[in-house]
């Protein structure tokens, strides 16, 4: 296990401050956030490339804090690669193993379950200068596998590759994960990319943890308007909560009353994720207990969805297929209906 407890470190233009976060061995760890939030600093931390001012870092009941990078069984992957242009893929991949004096045997017997993982026997040959976005980080993640790390750090590993490498690449990530069951802190800025991969996610901000949970729970049940901005809720109101009978009564302006499952009283913010919002041309017979209506007045296309605005007295975002869209040929300034769940407005 990792553990991280009160961890600062001050880098002039940049700090970090009481950091706290345990990775359990085997564990798919995600740190999301917004560019410039420390996700970058708090793995180079860990990896030793920077001092921590306070706190303590323990892997597996030992403290290495102070330790440099050398001594740490740690592997870290950059976004941009860095491989060596003078060596081979093969001569990279075993240059770590090289420095670290391990036999020929051993550099050959590692070496060669890396390749064969990532199936990148035919670029072994070739120098960096000749290979795609997706082969140089096959590479990368393969020179970082074979010091068999007790955790791998993974620093924005596909930002830089077009979207189709990039699902080739979380495939990649997938089946190393699977297949080696090693511990992964994974740091991007992508949502997507945190729900598809992360057992856990930590969220960050100016070099601070806001929140940590499994991912349904941080995506469904944000701590702070930040989050809840951050991770996709969308619909966020200001609102005042009265318990009643077990739910809550919410009322939003202009006298609009949802119902939420919640013990929250008082002012609150109120946040429903779009997806979470069923939409309908005609009255919706649901179970949700929150019914509204109202007039479309903009739609616009996602890479896989269509985000529908619709003013029911307050603007709401709705997220649905395309197909659902194109079987309701939905239009800017038609009525519809629309129904969503208690369980589905989170208070903060």
């Amino acid at each position: 296990m990792l553990k991280i407890k009160d961890l600062s470190a001050d880098l002039g233009e940049f700090s970090m401050e009481n950091i706290n976060l345990e990775v359990e061995n085997g564990q798919y760890f995600v740190i999301l956030g917004p560019t410039g939030a420390g996700k970058t600093v708090l793995l180079e931390v860990i990896a030793g490339i920077y001092s921590a001012d306070s706190g303590e870092i323990v892997l597996n009941d030992q403290n290495i804090t102070n330790k440099p990078p050398k001594d740490r069984p740690i592997s870290m992957v950059y976004q941009d690669y860095m491989l060596f242009p003078h060596l081979t893929v093969e001569d990279n991949i075993k240059f770590g193993l090289d420095s670290e004096g391990y036999s020929n045997e051993e550099i050959e017997k590692r070496t060669k379950e890396a390749v064969e993982l990532l199936e990148i026997q035919d670029i072994l040959h070739r120098y960096p200068r000749t290979l795609s976005g997706g082969e140089r980080q096959r590479a990368t993640l393969a020179r970082g596998l074979v010091m068999d790390p007790d955790v791998f750090l993974l620093d924005e590993p596909v930002s830089a590759l077009d979207v189709p490498t990039q699902e080739k690449i979380i495939d990649e990530l997938k089946k190393i994960y699977r297949e080696t069951e090693i511990t992964i802190i994974h740091v991007t800025h992508s949502r997507e990319k945190a729900v598809r991969l992360g057992e856990r996610i930590a969220i960050m901000k100016e070099g601070e943890i806001k929140q940590t949970g499994n991912s349904s729970k941080v995506f469904r049940e944000p701590n702070s308007e930040f989050v809840a901005n951050f991770v996709g809720a969308e619909n966020i109101f200001n609102a005042t909560s009265k318990l009643n009978n077990g739910t809550a009564k919410v009322k939003l302006k202009d006298e609009i009353e949802i119902e939420a499952l919640s013990n929250r009283e008082g002012k609150v913010k109120a946040c429903i994720r779009p997806e979470e919002i069923m939409v309908s041309k005609t009255p919706i017979d649901s179970s949700g207990r929150n019914m509204l209506e109202g007039e479309i007045i903009e739609i616009s296309e996602r890479e896989n969805t269509m985000q529908l605005k619709v003013d029911t007295g307050i603007e709401l975002v709705v997220t649905i297929t395309k197909k659902s869209y194109a079987d309701m040929n939905l239009k800017v300034g038609e009525k519809i209906h629309l129904a969503f769940k208690a369980t589905a407005v989170h208070l903060i």
